[in-house]
């Protein structure tokens, strides 16, 4: 077996809860100390410019306002705790961080080599990481939106792929990092093939092919 292919243990501790958890007090945290989101956020010039080298970590725990962490943090209530039920805490909370650590990196360079300076803040590229792996996990599972329209969570996920490549393309300097939620299924569906051996175009095309 190769080395990096190798299954934890299979444990379940709910790390979901902790990962909401954390999000809501770091919150409150930069709610009552607005400041420390220059330090915590990502920013190219925080960065490069002054070492902040934990940037790409904890830009994921920060969120600019109420609706923003609500909304993310419900995306993680629905599609998190099931996932996470499937793989097991430790594979998901690995799966979790390394894809929100590589969404960092990955727009950190770009805005870098664009020349853009944001302040870049969110769970959501980790969030479309866990959506693709549920779409993976339960490809037969409907999600309704608006509570109204039923979509199965393969179609989901290329429906938001094709919105966030127009977005990208056609809203660049639009206030959504549309490019950290394209990294997110990107490195997802990387983690996945690499990782777990598991190819999730492959899944859906057979999972209706039957």
């Amino acid at each position: 077996m190769i080395f990096f292919r190798k299954p934890f243990k299979y444990t379940f501790f709910n790390a979901t809860l902790l990962i909401i958890i954390i999000n809501f007090l770091m919150y409150l945290l930069t709610y009552s100390m607005p400041q420390i989101k220059l330090y915590l956020s990502l920013n190219p010039a925080g960065f490069w410019y002054y070492k902040m080298y934990w940037q790409p970590f904890s830009y994921m725990f920060i969120h600019g306002n109420i609706s923003h962490i609500i909304f993310n943090m419900l995306a993680l209530v629905f599609f998190g705790i099931a996932t996470e039920k499937a793989l097991g805490s430790i594979e998901f909370l690995l799966y979790y961080l390394l894809c929100g650590i590589l969404c960092g990196f990955i727009s950190l360079f770009a805005y870098t080599f664009s020349g853009i300076n944001v302040l870049l803040m969110g769970a959501s590229g980790a969030i479309f990481a866990v959506l693709l792996l549920y779409a993976t996990a339960f490809p037969r599972t409907k999600i309704f939106i608006w509570g109204i329209i039923p979509v199965p969570a393969p179609i989901l996920v290329l429906i938001y792929t094709i919105i966030e490549l127009k977005s990208q393309i056609f809203s660049r300097y639009s206030s959504v990092a549309h490019l950290t939620h394209l990294s997110g299924f990107v490195v997802g569906y990387l983690y996945l093939v690499i990782r777990m051996g598991i190819h999730p175009l492959k899944i859906w095309k057979d999972t209706y092919r039957n």
